[in-house]
């Protein structure tokens, strides 16, 4: 009697093992899914660390992205002033539970000495990343954000970059843009609607 019972509880676990799997596959999919989806490229940051693209910089974490080159005279400075009123109202949490990055257009020019004097330049505080990287490397990144246009003669004119910031929560697999020239409370809302 007592093996019986034993036989049948072994049989009713076998049975429910794949559902339990099954149950647990579509966490480990959205997981891989976007460990995939983004490409896991080596990037420096501007005081010269280097940096896996998904692994270091999006992973489980609330990130913020958006696109520049340090000598834009067009809406860099704009999108870098509006980024800093966002920065200074995250406060701390910027760098701990909400990351913003910056990554330059122009990677064989803009190194990280020279994104080390843009962000002295415009006094961007700690918990605001500058990045730069190989030129094949940062434009794989920057599709896989979205920053392309429709027509691709524009989309490669760097003066006609798409002045969005891309903001994701990786651990909930929510993503979307919003104008970095926007409201910076605007952006700030939106921001903080992914936590």
């Amino acid at each position: 009697m007592n093996s019986k019972r034993n036989l049948l509880r072994l049989a009713g676990t076998a049975l429910l093992a794949p559902v339990t799997a099954q149950a647990a596959l579509p966490s480990l999919r959205r997981r891989s899914s976007m460990a995939d989806y983004f490409p896991n490229v080596t990037l420096e940051t501007h005081d010269g660390r280097k940096v896996k693209f998904y692994d270091d910089l999006i992973r489980d974490k609330l990130v913020a992205f958006n696109m520049m080159y340090s000598i834009c005279e067009g809406i860099c400075p704009k999108n870098t002033a509006n980024l800093r009123q966002v920065h200074e109202e995250l406060g701390s949490r910027v760098g701990r539970d909400i990351f913003l990055y910056s990554i330059t257009l122009r990677p064989e020019f803009d190194n990280a000495a020279a994104l080390r004097d843009y962000v002295r330049h415009y006094n961007i505080q700690p918990g605001w990343t500058f990045l730069t990287g190989r030129r094949q490397d940062v434009e794989r990144v920057r599709v896989a954000l979205g920053f392309v246009g429709d027509d691709a003669k524009t989309d490669a004119d760097i003066t006609q970059h798409t002045g969005m910031l891309r903001i994701g929560n990786d651990r909930l697999d929510r993503w979307t843009m919003t104008p970095a020239l926007g409201s910076h409370r605007q952006i700030k809302r939106t921001i903080l609607e992914l936590t």
